[in-house]
């Protein structure tokens, strides 16, 4: 039997988006909205703040970083250099091992 004849056709899949994605694309913030008055400031520097964790969880994933022990602050702070955002507090190192905690 011939080698072609015993190599399988890879199965359809199925997806929702219209077009393709290509992922090899450099990344392109989305566009930024004003945030919605008349709330606290601490509401404000807590949004921010979660805002930031994310990105910077996003960035550690991306770059092999998959467990919440091996983000240390100085790892996170360097993360943040990369993609280029201020070096969070320590809070906001602690609020990025969660969210990498939480996502398993």
């Amino acid at each position: 039997m011939p080698a072609a004849a015993l190599k399988s056709k890879p199965l359809p899949t199925q997806s929702t988006a219209q077009h393709p994605v290509l992922l090899d694309l450099p990344y392109a913030p989305v566009v930024k909205h004003t945030l919605p008055p008349g709330r606290p400031r601490e509401w404000y520097i807590t949004h921010n703040r979660r805002l930031k964790a994310m990105r910077l969880a996003i960035a550690l994933l991306d770059s092999g970083v998959h467990m919440p022990n091996q983000a240390r602050d100085e790892t996170i702070r360097s993360a943040a250099e990369v993609i280029g955002v201020h070096p969070p507090s320590d809070t906001t190192c602690h609020m990025v091992r969660a969210l990498m905690r939480y996502s398993r």
